[in-house]
């Protein structure tokens, strides 16, 4: 565990360490002078700064002002949430969220899918005209914190391009499930459906690091590794992340191709929503408009079935026995989803959050246009 964490703080050798409690605050702050409502700025933080608790860098405080900051002065993001339920029927729910904030519905939905399914023992609730909502394992483990199944997917602009193809159509449409168990920490499969999601290129990108090969296409299917440049051919239509399995069928890139096809279609036909082409951000005439992103949610109550307990101990069972399983040479450990995530918190509990260069001058830029009371150790 020791050498674990030795390479963990080297990896972020470059960073500030600062107290979660100071940039959670920060970002309430910042989020309220922007004209968000207080107590929808204080789950919109929460949402974040627990994204960065996990050590999931690329949906944490470095996505405040280029998501949704930025989004609020463009006025394509409503700070002001209105939440608008269309049709609620026995374990089912349908909401609509006219562009607000999408931490704010999205945790609305899923805590309506939770009440729904201690009643019937599965609830669900689908969103339309939502906007982005952070990491989705933060809504599916509410339903852990239930002892109850989480399950949530949301589409997203485009960003991939379909097998054989070299078109961006769909998001980064995560499909993530999170299941209790009898460990410290739930199973939580956290991840997009392509190989990798705009955040971490971002992350790349305040690096100054070049991609690995097989991430990103560009307009004729060639390999890209350039990060500036894919960054900014992302949102121009000349660049396409690859399904998961990556480019063509050989490696399984059918597969996260139709798994992020389901996610489109799940977040856009049950809610009567919009999809792929309707969520790039602009109008016919090139302007800026909200991208409607939609949502579902969806929370199994195991009490209904053979009982709580008994599934999380042959959950938990099964992830001790895949981390006891023989490990291929040179490797000292397997993992299970969550586990990662989990080690993370053990040392960033202790240390704080790691800030790196390009975030602190975001993060001084924001302290000072809000003429916000907070120093800062950079």
């Amino acid at each position: 565990m020791d050498d674990y964490f030795n390479e963990y703080e080297k990896k972020y050798s470059h960073c500030v360490w600062i107290p979660f409690e100071k940039l959670e605050s920060f970002m309430k702050d910042v989020l309220m002078a922007s004209g968000v409502p207080e107590s929808d700025a204080q789950i919109v933080s929460d949402v974040l700064i627990t994204s960065d608790k996990r050590g999931i860098d690329s949906h944490g405080i470095g996505r405040l002002k280029p998501i949704y900051i930025d989004r609020i002065d463009a006025g394509i993001l409503n700070p002001v949430t209105k939440i608008e339920i269309i049709k609620d029927e026995k374990a089912c729910v349908t909401i609509d969220g006219h562009n607000g904030m999408g931490h704010v519905i999205a945790k609305k939905a899923m805590e309506m899918a939770i009440r729904k399914a201690e009643e019937y023992g599965l609830g669900m609730a689908v969103v339309r005209n939502s906007t982005h909502y952070g990491i989705a394992g933060y809504y599916a483990t509410m339903a852990t914190e239930k002892n109850m199944i989480g399950i949530t997917g949301t589409n997203a602009r485009p960003s991939i391009a379909p097998t054989f193809g070299v078109e961006n159509m769909m998001g980064t449409n995560p499909l993530t499930f999170a299941l209790p168990t009898d460990e410290a920490f739930p199973f939580v499969l956290d991840c997009a459906t392509s190989v990798t999601q705009r955040g971490k290129i971002e992350v790349y990108g305040r690096a100054g690091k070049d991609l690995p090969h097989g991430w990103v296409i560009d307009e004729n299917g060639n390999d890209r590794t350039d990060t500036a440049g894919v960054l900014e051919d992302l949102t121009k239509g000349k660049a396409a992340l690859t399904p998961l399995g990556g480019i063509g069928e050989e490696n399984g890139g059918y597969k996260g191709y139709g798994y992020a096809a389901v996610v489109e279609i799940l977040s856009a036909a049950l809610q009567d929503g919009s999809w792929m082409k309707a969520l790039n951000g602009r109008n016919d005439a090139g302007r800026m408009i909200p991208y409607p992103l939609g949502h579902f949610f969806i929370a199994i109550n195991p009490a209904f079935f053979m009982g709580t307990e008994t599934f999380r101990l042959i959950a938990g069972t099964i992830c001790r026995q895949l981390r006891a399983s023989r490990k291929a040479p040179g490797e000292d450990r397997i993992f299970t989803a969550g586990e990662k995530e989990y080690l993370a918190w053990q040392y960033r509990k202790i240390h704080g959050c790691p800030v790196p260069p390009s975030l602190q001058k975001v993060i001084k830029e924001l302290t000072s246009r809000f003429r916000l009371d907070y120093s800062w150790e950079f």
